[in-house]
């Protein structure tokens, strides 16, 4: 198989996760990755830990994100780093970074300095909130990304405080942003021979994640989506919709015709309440009351079954080891194991996507630090 970007070659001066998400991605389709990291440690990524889970020194997260990519370590602070990062960039396709506003220019690495050594380069520059306006130099962390977008008031109850989502959110969509717009800057450089400089932030990307939604509050005289008391949704859903507890586990609901659902159910009050103007939005936390009443006592698989014979789109909350042993799952092939350099088999999550049926190899592991820094200074006469 011939994946699309072999032979391009990225040089990522990212760490943590949104740019190296993309440079991942990009690898996925074929392309060769060389990492630049700090010689004092490399990238902090390396010790920031989910859990107390490690492959070999470095943390589960370093390799998740930088599996498959090569490494090599320069000072770019210093005259003989900052003379061996030019030598990569002149011969990169494409180059990432996501430091503070600012920080990549005083470096001498800046777009505009690239560009004169390399200029049909494609950069890419990812930072927390844009380079200009009062966040500009606060930290690009998820987290905080995702307090300052708003998104926090979309899940949980209205009596609950704020709620983070339980997944970095804003950098993989950041990341996968980046990705996007590297892809159609490289396409425009093949028919043109053109570079690019292309950006994107965190608080861009989680305005994009929330286009729906702001459409709606930007559109309705600024109506905010109330959450429900309980059941974990909010306004801009009108009933049925949420997570319902069931005598042994949860039930996620989606949209379905209210008349539908009262008869599958047997409630023929809701029925009724459903033959009112909006009665979704209107009675929602009535209908949302009965229907938990109802489903509280039965079995979530059989009311599964029970309701998607009604064509009511319904499923059973999973945890992950019920993903894992799914036959849909299991057919997906979205898991390898791989030996790592403590010579122990460590699993990991395979790109997402296939190309005429094949899903891209993966065969190592995340760099060790140093690991080919040899190799590399070698094939493109670097300094020691």
């Amino acid at each position: 198989m011939q994946w699309p970007l072999e032979g391009l070659l990225v040089v990522d001066f990212s760490q943590f996760l949104a740019g190296p998400y993309a440079s991942l991605r990009l690898q996925d389709m074929g392309a060769r990755v060389i990492k630049i990291e700090n010689p004092d440690g490399g990238d902090l990524c390396r010790r920031h830990y989910l859990s107390e889970t490690r492959i070999g020194t470095d943390s589960t997260l370093f390799h998740a994100i930088n599996r498959g990519k090569e490494s090599v370590t320069l000072d770019l602070k210093s005259p003989s780093g900052l003379a061996n990062a030019l030598k990569l960039v002149a011969k990169a396709d494409v180059v990432i970074q996501n430091f503070r506003p600012n920080v990549i220019e005083r470096l001498g690495l800046g777009y505009d300095t690239v560009r004169k050594v390399n200029p049909k380069v494609v950069y890419g520059s990812v930072t927390g909130y844009g380079a200009d306006g009062d966040w500009a130099d606060k930290p690009g962390q998820d987290l905080l990304a995702q307090a300052r977008s708003g998104i926090m008031w979309l899940s949980g109850n209205a009596t609950a405080g704020p709620v983070p989502i339980g997944l970095p959110l804003a950098d993989i969509s950041t990341g996968a942003n980046l990705t996007t717009a590297i892809l159609g800057a490289l396409l425009r450089q093949a028919r043109t021979g053109q570079g690019a400089h292309v950006e994107t932030s965190l608080l861009e990307s989680l305005t994009d994640m929330q286009f729906e939604l702001l459409t709606t509050y930007l559109n309705n005289g600024g109506d905010l989506p109330q959450r429900l008391d309980h059941g974990s949704a909010h306004r801009y859903l009108g009933a049925p919709y949420g997570v319902f507890e069931t005598q042994d586990g949860h039930l996620a609901l989606a949209m379905t015709r209210l008349d539908v659902l009262a008869d599958a159910l047997e409630l023929p009050e809701i029925a009724t309440i459903g033959t009112a103007p909006n009665a979704g939005f209107t009675h929602r936390t009535k209908i949302h009351n009965l229907i938990a009443d109802r489903l509280r006592t039965q079995d979530a698989a059989w009311l599964e079954t029970h309701l998607g014979g009604h064509d009511i789109w319904c499923a059973k909350v999973l945890t992950w080891d019920d993903m894992f042993t799914s036959g849909s799952f299991q057919a997906l092939d979205m898991l390898r194991a791989i030996d790592t350099q403590d010579a122990k088999s460590a699993q990991f999550v395979k790109a997402p996507f296939r190309m005429d049926g094949a899903r891209p190899e993966l065969n190592r592991a995340g760099p060790t630090l140093n690991e080919h820094n040899a190799s590399i200074r070698e094939e493109f006469d670097l300094e020691d």
